[in-house]
């Protein structure tokens, strides 16, 4: 009992359940506030910069610009999580830094700042995802990693919604910049949330993927680097994700230009609506795949999630229309819901016991990361020299080898996944 009191104190983690109930449904709260917070003026930013002479061509190269901000920054800060016992501090930190260099585009919407905004804000968000996953981890543990990552993404998409519907009235009745006010609320709401969980309700070997029970020499033994490039499973992963988000990052801020470049919708509602439909459907999509998860696996809910966005492509292009967003962004909503959920929940499941679950979350994060930079100064180029219907076809093509290198090394997925548990 002594031993196990000490190794608690050790390691931050207090095993009270009441503590731990506390830690939850705070952890439930910041996941809500801070997806607003996360997502800043995302989703609006390319028609806030189409209003003021942006080109869609510069808007998708900004936007990428930042991608590979946070795809560099992400496996350093997926180390840092890994080692640091001040994973809320950096979570409050993280939010801060994105709320203040939104606010930097009321200032200036010229080239130099748009840039230096969206570096801060994607490396900023390359350290939120891994600072959730670790104090996820560390407060419920490997056994109800599954589960409350589930919970975790539905209330993260909840707060998506809740911050685009907001976003759109505020927008749409006080003009954009009433957005960057929304999002500083979301975040005062969102440090408050982060500090109502108990530090000593976070177990920080627990976070990194160590067993309990393993003595404290094992933190010197943790994984290194390097062997994670013999990780077959996590490197097809990270592979089918680069070519999933290479498609899919782009359309939903193109998605929207085009239809208000066609002078079909409201800049700010529009836009609003594109985020609020996929992030309903996220939340529903997020409880069911920690169900199938759990009954069948996570590669078939990545199977299935990668499976979308060709179909969404196809539905794009044809039907640039302010009705089309419903089954453009549902398809969204299927394929970034599962995701949500899957990927951090398999990478767990593979590296369990290595110590190193939030730098193989990082370097899955910045394979992800060179999609999702890459895709808006792809996707914005292509409508610009062959029209929007081109580049919506073509971006959903792009993603189909992730859907056939997925199906190609299934086995070798799924017995990685078993051999873990």
């Amino acid at each position: 009992m002594t031993l196990a009191l000490a190794a608690d104190a050790d390691t931050g983690g207090d095993r009270s359940p009441r503590r731990r109930h506390r830690a939850v449904l705070a952890l439930c709260a910041l996941n809500f506030f801070m997806a607003d917070v996360q997502a800043g003026i995302g989703p609006f930013l390319g028609v806030f910069l189409q209003r003021h002479g942006w080109e869609t061509g510069p808007i998708g190269s900004v936007m990428t610009a930042g991608g590979i901000a946070g795809m560099l920054a992400a496996i350093p800060t997926g180390a840092f999580i890994d080692h640091t016992r001040r994973k809320r501090l950096v979570v409050i930190v993280t939010g801060l830094c994105t709320v203040l260099a939104s606010f930097l585009l009321l200032l200036s919407q010229s080239a130099i700042v748009v840039t230096l905004s969206q570096l801060a804000t994607a490396v900023a968000g390359a350290a939120i995802g891994p600072a959730m996953a670790g104090m996820t981890l560390g407060i419920v543990r490997q056994k109800g990693f599954n589960a409350q990552m589930g919970r975790n993404q539905a209330w993260n998409h909840a707060g998506n919604m809740a911050g685009a519907g907001l976003s759109g009235w505020f927008g749409w009745r006080f003009g954009l910049p009433a957005i960057f006010f929304l999002s500083a609320a979301f975040g005062v709401l969102a440090i408050a949330s982060v500090l109502a969980v108990p530090e000593t309700s976070i177990d920080h070997r627990a976070a990194r993927g160590l067993e309990d029970g393993t003595d404290h020499d094992s933190e010197t033994r943790a994984e290194g680097l390097r062997s994670f490039l013999h990780h077959k499973p996590l490197l097809v992963l990270a592979v089918c994700l680069c070519c999933f988000h290479l498609g899919n990052a782009a359309m939903l801020p193109l998605y929207g230009m085009a239809v208000v470049s066609a002078g079909k919708g409201d800049p700010a509602m529009f836009t609003a609506t594109t985020v609020v439909v996929a992030q309903a459907v996220m939340i529903v999509v997020s409880l069911l795949a920690m169900r199938l998860a759990a009954r069948r696996g996570y590669w078939i809910v990545l199977l299935v999630s990668f499976a979308a966005l060709p179909l969404r492509g196809v539905l794009a292009g044809s039907f640039i229309q302010h009705w089309g967003v419903w089954p453009v962004q549902m398809l969204d909503g299927i394929g970034a819901g599962l995701q949500s959920v899957a990927v951090p929940g398999l990478v767990a499941r593979l590296l369990r016991g290595t110590g190193r679950v939030n730098v193989g979350l990082g370097m899955v994060m910045t394979a992800q990361g060179v999609g999702a930079g890459l895709s808006p100064a792809l996707g914005g180029w292509l409508a610009e020299a062959l029209g929007y219907s081109s580049a919506f076809y073509t971006l959903g093509c792009i993603a189909v080898p992730s859907l056939l290198l997925w199906i190609g090394f299934g086995a070798t997925v799924r017995a990685a996944s078993r051999n873990a548990a």
